[in-house]
C-alpha cells in the first residue's frame, strides 16, 4: 500500500525545532554549545529552555563572527517572524550585494546550528533572549543605529495626535489608533509614497533626519520645536518619546539608508596582509637563533634564584622591585622579564618553596617564603635542546597566564604582578593558536602585517559594544599593550602573541618557522614537501611530518565561509607533534661545546653552547661577563671561593682549566686560584648563635678592629672565638663583605659544601589552564547525553490514554508526573506483564530527583519492577514506593 508523506508541519517552538534534528546536528549543538550539556538535560524540552537563558545566549553570541551577528542583528530589527527576503533585504539593501546573497546562507545557518534562530525560510525567529539583547531601547542602542517602530515608538501616544499625523501625511482619518498606526507603517514602508512624502520636505529638515539616519536615532528638542522640526514632526518622520526628546522611527531610517540595518555590511573577512617576506632558511635559522637565545634566558634566571629567588609578596607574586632586579639580570626589560618568568612558572621549573625550599643547612629560621626552581628544573636542564623548548612552547600555546597584563590593574584598583594573582585570561590559547594559523596561512616566508592580523581577530569575534572586564592592561613584551582591558582584549592578545612568539623561537622575523608549525600539528607547506621529495638525502630526520597529522586549526574554504571551529590537539597528537617539532628543530641548533678558551686577562670565551658538565662547572667558577654569538666567563675572587665553597679543591680546579682550555692555563689564573685556595676556610663559621673560630688570634683581633663588624655584634668567647648576635649566614655575608674568605661549618666541626643547586622547592605541579567556560564534551560523553536526551523526551512526550474526566492524552509532554495510588500502581504494572504492555511511569530516585520513564514490565515481585526501560534502553529494577504513578501509553494511529 503506498501512502503519500504529509510535509512535515512548521516547528512552533525551539523545542520543537530541535526535536526535529539527527543526532549528529544535536551534537554539533553540543559540542559548539557546551554549557547546554552541563548537566545533561533531561529532554529537548529542557534543552531548548537551556538554550536560551540570557548566560548561555550571550555565550553563544560572542563566538560569532562579524556578519553572523551582523545577521542576527538584522533579524533583531526584522518582523518576528521575518521571511529569508526581508532579511536579505536588510542586509543587502534595495540595490542588492552578491557577497552578502552568497554569505546569508552560511550566516543563516550557523545561527541554526547554535539554535539562536529556528524555524523555517519563510518564518525565521530569533530566540526570544538574542532579540532582547539585540533589539534597539533607549537603554541598550543597537549596533544598528536603528530606534524603534512606528507601534513602539507611538505606544504612548494620545490618539487624537496620531490622527492629525496621519492626515497631514494625506491618509484617511481611522476610527482608531490600531489602524492608524498600521496605514503609517504601511506608508513610511512604501518606497515610492515616502519618497513622495520627502520630496515634500524642505532640504534643512532633511538634513535633521540625515543626522539621524545611521544612529544614534535619538535627539533633543526645545518646547517651542524650531520650524524644520516641527515640518518632521507633524508628518510623524520624527516621533516624541519623551519631553524634549524625539527618535527617528524605523521604518523612515531604512528608508533613507536604502533598506539597509548596517552602515557597512562585512560578508567577507579582511585578508592577512603579508607586511615582508624572507627565503624559508632565514625564518627557520632566525627562529633557531631565538630558541638558542630563549633556552639560555630561562636558565640564567633559574640559575639567579638557585640560592632562593625573590620574596613572594602576600597577596602573591613578585614585588616591583624584584621584577626591575630580575630584568636587570636578564638584561631586558621589565615587560619582558615578566614573559621569561611567567613562562618558567607556567611550565612549572619554578614555583613558591612555601618557606620550606631546601637549601643550605645556615638557612635561618623561619626564613621567609620564596621563589626558587622545582625539582622538574632538574630533570628538563638534563634533555635535549630541542626537546627542552618543545616543553617551553607547549605549555605556552596552552597558558592562560597573559604576562601582558603585568603592570596593569585589575577590577579592584590593585596592581598586577607577576606569578600573582589576577593574570588569567581564558581566551588567551585559543588567540594564539588562532594568530599562529593565520601565519600559517600565508606563503611560506610571509611575515604578517600586525594590523590586518588584529582586523581578522576583530571580524572573527567582534568585540561587544559595551561591557567587559575593568582594569587596565599594561605594556607587553617589547612595549605592546596599554589601553583599558575589556572589548579590546583579544586584539591586545594577538599583538602580544606576535611578541611572545618571536621571543621564543616559534617564528623568525615575523614568519612562521617550520619547527613552528609542526608544534601546531600542522603538515609543512607543499613547497616545502615538494622541495623535501625532491631532495631527500638533504632533508632532516624531522622535515616531514606524519601524513596522519591533522591541521590544529582548520582553515576557511572560502573567503566567504565563517571562520572554523579551532581544533584542540589530545595529549597525545601534542606529544607527536612536539617530537615532530623537536626533529625539525635540532639540526638547526648549534652542537654544545667542550672547551673554552682562557685568557690573560682572567677570562673564558665560550665560542657557543657548552656541554651540561662544562656549563655547570664554569657556571660555578666563573662569573658571566657578557652574552651573545660568544659567551665571555670573568674568574674573581668571589667567584673561586664560590667553587671551593661547593667542595672543589684547588688541585680540581686546576685540572679542569687544563682539560677543557684549548689554550694554555694562563699563568694569572693559576695564582688567583692557588692565593684564594690558601685564606679559603683559614675562618669558621658554625652555629651557636652564631661564631667565628679561628686558630690565628690576630685575625680575630683584625675583624674585632674593623668598624664594619660593629654591625655583626661581635664579642670574644675565647683567644680564638668569636661570638656574633647575627645568623650564620648573615655572619658568612658579613665577613666575605670585609674581604674574609670564612667557611660554614656543622655542628660536628665538618667543613659545609653548598653546592649550586642547593635550594629546590618541595616538588610542584605546574599551574593548570584557566578553561573558557565549560570543556567541550568529547564523543563518547555527546553519545550518552544525546541517548539520555532522546530517551527523557520520549518519555516526557509520550501520550497516553486519557482516563475519566480528562481530556485526550492530557498531561503528555506537559512535564508533569503521572499520579496513581499504591494499589492501582502496582495493579497496571502487573496487568502490564501479562499483556506486554508499555507503561509511562513517574519516578522519584533516592536524591529526590524526579523523571518520567517508559518502561515494558517483565517482572513485579518482592515491592520491586523490573522493566525494559525505553528511556535508558535497558533493563533495570525500580523499588515501588518510588513510583509516583503509572499510565498508559495510547495507541499508535494508523
Amino acid at each position: 500500500m503506498s501512502t503519500e508523506e504529509k510535509p512535515a508541519a512548521a516547528p512552533r517552538s525551539l523545542a520543537e525545532a530541535l526535536r526535529g534534528r539527527g543526532d549528529a546536528e544535536l551534537a554539533a549543538l553540543l559540542r559548539s554549545r557546551p554549557d547546554l550539556v552541563t548537566p545533561v538535560p533531561t529532554d529537548l524540552t529542557q534543552l531548548a529552555a537551556r538554550a536560551g537563558t540570557r548566560a548561555s545566549v550571550v555565550r553563544a553570541l560572542d563566538r560569532l563572527d562579524r556578519f553572523t551577528m551582523q545577521t542576527a542583528q538584522a533579524l533583531a530589527v526584522a518582523a518576528d517572524p521575518a521571511p529569508y527576503d526581508e532579511l536579505l533585504g536588510l542586509l543587502a539593501g534595495d540595490e542588492g550585494d552578491r557577497a552578502v546573497s552568497a554569505a546569508l546562507p552560511g550566516a543563516v545557518r550557523t545561527l541554526r546550528e547554535q539554535a539562536l534562530v529556528w524555524g523555517d525560510d519563510d518564518r525565521l525567529r530569533l530566540v526570544r533572549t538574542a532579540r532582547e539583547l539585540l533589539s534597539p531601547s533607549p537603554q541598550h542602542p543597537s549596533p544598528t543605529g536603528l530606534g524603534p517602530t512606528v507601534r513602539e515608538a507611538t505606544a504612548g501616544m494620545s490618539p487624537g495626535r496620531i490622527q492629525e499625523i496621519v492626515t497631514t501625511v494625506g491618509l484617511p482619518s481611522t476610527h482608531d489608533s490600531v489602524s492608524a498606526v498600521a496605514a503609517l507603517t504601511g506608508l513610511f514602508t512604501d518606497r515610492e509614497r515616502m519618497a513622495a512624502l520627502l520630496a515634500e520636505v524642505p532640504f534643512e529638515s532633511l538634513d535633521v533626519l540625515e543626522r539621524l539616519m545611521w544612529g544614534p536615532p535619538y535627539g533633543q528638542v526645545t518646547a517651542d520645536p524650531a520650524t524644520r522640526l516641527r515640518r518632521l514632526l507633524d508628518r510623524g518622520l520624527l516621533l516624541p518619546t519623551a519631553p524634549g526628546t524625539v527618535v527617528l522611527p524605523r521604518e523612515v531610517a531604512l528608508h533613507l539608508r536604502g533598506g539597509r540595518a548596517h552602515r557597512t555590511t562585512e560578508p567577507v573577512p579582511p585578508p592577512v596582509e603579508a607586511a615582508a617576506t624572507h627565503r624559508p632558511q632565514v625564518v627557520d635559522a632566525t627562529a633557531a637563533g631565538q630558541v638558542y637565545t630563549a633556552l639560555a634566558t630561562v636558565e640564567e634566571l633559574l640559575k639567579d634564584w638557585d640560592e632562593g629567588g625573590p620574596a613572594v609578596l602576600r597577596s602573591g607574586g613578585l614585588s616591583v622591585r624584584d621584577l626591575k632586579r630580575t630584568a636587570v639580570a636578564l638584561d631586558v626589560t621589565e615587560p619582558v622579564a615578566a614573559f621569561w618568568v611567567e613562562l618558567a612558572y607556567v611550565v612549572g621549573l619554578l614555583a613558591s618553596d612555601g618557606g620550606r625550599g631546601t637549601s643550605h643547612a645556615l638557612k635561618a629560621v623561619g626564613d621567609d617564603e620564596r621563589y626558587a626552581a622545582t625539582p622538574a628544573y632538574d630533570t628538563w636542564r638534563e634533555r635535549p635542546a630541542a626537546e627542552r623548548w618543545t616543553t617551553l612552547a607547549a605549555a605556552w600555546l596552552t597558558a592562560t597566564r597573559t604576562p601582558g597584563l603585568v603592570g596593569g590593574r585589575d577590577a579592584k584598583d590593585h596592581t598586577l604582578s607577576a606569578l600573582g594573582p589576577g593574570l588569567d585570561r581564558s581566551a588567551a590559547p585559543e588567540v594564539r593558536r588562532r594568530v599562529l594559523a593565520l601565519l600559517a596561512g600565508l606563503p611560506e616566508g610571509a611575515a604578517p602585517d600586525a594590523g590586518s592580523v588584529t582586523e581578522r581577530l576583530r571580524w572573527e569575534r567582534p568585540p561587544r559594544s559595551a561591557g567587559g572586564a575593568a582594569g587596565s592592561g599594561s605594556t607587553g613584551p617589547g612595549g605592546v599593550g596599554g589601553g583599558v582591558e575589556g572589548d579590546d582584549l583579544r586584539s591586545r592578545l594577538a599583538r602580544w602573541t606576535l611578541t611572545e612568539a618571536e621571543m621564543l623561537g616559534v617564528t623568525g622575523r615575523g614568519a612562521l618557522s617550520a619547527h613552528g608549525r609542526a608544534l601546531l600539528g600542522m603538515p609543512a607547506p607543499k613547497a616545502r614537501a615538494e622541495r623535501t621529495a625532491r631532495a631527500p638525502e638533504s632533508a632532516g630526520p624531522g622535515d616531514r611530518l606524519p601524513v596522519h597529522h591533522r591541521p590544529a586549526v582548520p582553515h576557511p574554504a572560502s573567503p566567504t565561509s565563517p571562520s572554523p571551529a579551532l581544533t584542540v590537539l589530545t595529549p597525545a597528537e601534542q606529544a607527536a607533534a612536539s617530537a615532530a617539532a623537536a626533529r625539525l628543530l635540532a639540526p638547526q641548533l648549534p652542537e654544545p661545546l667542550d672547551h673554552v678558551l682562557l685568557q690573560a686577562d682572567l677570562t673564558a670565551v665560550a665560542p657557543g653552547p657548552l656541554q651540561r658538565p662544562l656549563a655547570d662547572m664554569l657556571g660555578v667558577l666563573a662569573d658571566v661577563e657578557s652574552k651573545g654569538g660568544a659567551t665571555v666567563y670573568r674568574f674573581t675572587p668571589g667567584s673561586v671561593r664560590r667553587a671551593l665553597d661547593a667542595g672543589r679543591a684547588a688541585a680540581d680546579l686546576h685540572s679542569f682549566l687544563a682539560a677543557h682550555s684549548r689554550t694554555p692555563v694562563p699563568q694569572p689564573l693559576t695564582y688567583l686560584i692557588d692565593d684564594v685556595a690558601r685564606r679559603h676556610g683559614h675562618l669558621r663559621v658554625g652555629a651557636a648563635s652564631a661564631y667565628v673560630r679561628c686558630d690565628d688570634d690576630a685575625v680575630l683581633n683584625e675583624i674585632l678592629a674593623d668598624k664594619r663588624a660593629a654591625e655583626l655584634g661581635l664579642r670574644r668567647l675565647a683567644p680564638t672565638v668569636l661570638a656574633a648576635q647575627t645568623d650564620p649566614a648573615g655572619l658568612l655575608e658579613g665577613l666575605r663583605r670585609m674581604g674574609f674568605a670564612p667557611a660554614a661549618e656543622s655542628a660536628e666541626g665538618d667543613v659545609l659544601i653548598t653546592r649550586a643547586d642547593a635550594r629546590r622547592t618541595p616538588p610542584r605541579a605546574a599551574p593548570e589552564p584557566v578553561p573558557e567556560g565549560p570543556p567541550v564534551p568529547d564523543d563518547t560523553l555527546l553519545t550518552a547525553a544525546i541517548r539520555a536526551v532522546r530517551a527523557g523526551d520520549l518519555a516526557s512526550t509520550a501520550p497516553r490514554k486519557a482516563k475519566a474526566g480528562e481530556a485526550d492524552g492530557a498531561g503528555a509532554g506537559s512535564g508533569e508526573l503521572p499520579r496513581t495510588g499504591s494499589a492501582e500502581t502496582l495493579a497496571t504494572l502487573q496487568a502490564a506483564v501479562l499483556t506486554g504492555e508499555t507503561l509511562w511511569i513517574g519516578y522519584v530516585n533516592a536524591e529526590g530527583a524526579a523523571s518520567q520513564r517508559v518502561i515494558a514490565p517483565v517482572r513485579v515481585e518482592g515491592g520491586f519492577v523490573t522493566a525494559y526501560d525505553h528511556t535508558a534502553d535497558e533493563v533495570r529494577t525500580y523499588p515501588l514506593h518510588r513510583i509516583t504513578g503509572v499510565a498508559e501509553l495510547a495507541d499508535d494511529e494508523s
